[in-house]
């Protein structure tokens, strides 16, 4: 593919790196950009720039956030006694969408795959095992809601593992709505909702 400028192609191979845009893609969003007022792409700019330095995360649950501790664990509101652990954040906002939940999280920050060298040190398992079996817990439930491919299983059974002799914890996982091998996050909101609410409870 020609261009008529260096910064055009420059502008149109950063934004093809992105996941799901291709470099035709690419080009028509350059080439908008280019279009638009000058403010428009200025506040895009700055926008991405904070989101990308400023962003922390929840010192509690590892979700993405703007403070040390998130918006839904800071709630005093929502049941802090029931805990979903899901692989990423984007199960995150996936379940709140549905409406139907209103406990917490703790986000993994991804699942147990040995082809990939992910294994169960590299994701936030201890914390979420020390979250539950502190002495001042209030965790009475913990909803394994990972996607269920062969990954998202073997990371299920190791956490059941993991959480089975605590005392008072229950586990349960999201009912089968969500089809064998899907991720939560192409999951329609009433399935997933459902799946969050007729959640089976595992034997110990």
């Amino acid at each position: 593919m020609e261009f008529p400028s260096k910064l055009i192609e420059n502008a149109v191979g950063e934004l093809a790196r992105l996941p799901g845009i291709g470099r035709k893609t690419a080009l028509r969003l350059a080439l908008h950009l280019l279009k638009a007022e000058m403010d428009t792409t200025a506040s895009l700019a700055e926008a991405l720039a904070k989101m990308r330095f400023e962003i922390t995360y929840c010192r509690t649950c590892h979700s993405i956030s703007d403070a040390e501790q998130c918006d839904i664990c800071a709630n005093k509101l929502r049941d802090h006694s029931l805990v979903c652990v899901v692989s990423d954040v984007r199960d995150v906002i996936a379940i709140e969408n549905t409406g139907q939940y209103k406990g917490v999280y703790h986000v993994l920050g991804g699942v147990i795959s040995p082809i990939e060298g992910v294994g169960p040190s590299d994701l936030h398992i201890d914390s979420l095992v020390e979250r539950a079996s502190t002495e001042d817990s209030e965790i009475r439930e913990v909803i394994l809601a990972i996607s269920p491919t062969m990954e998202g299983d073997t990371t299920a059974f190791y956490l059941s593992r993991r959480l089975r002799d605590l005392p008072n914890v229950h586990i349960s996982t999201i009912a089968r709505g969500i089809p064998v091998g899907g991720e939560l996050e192409y999951a329609d909101e009433i399935t997933l909702g459902r799946s969050i609410v007729e959640r089976l409870r595992q034997a110990r």
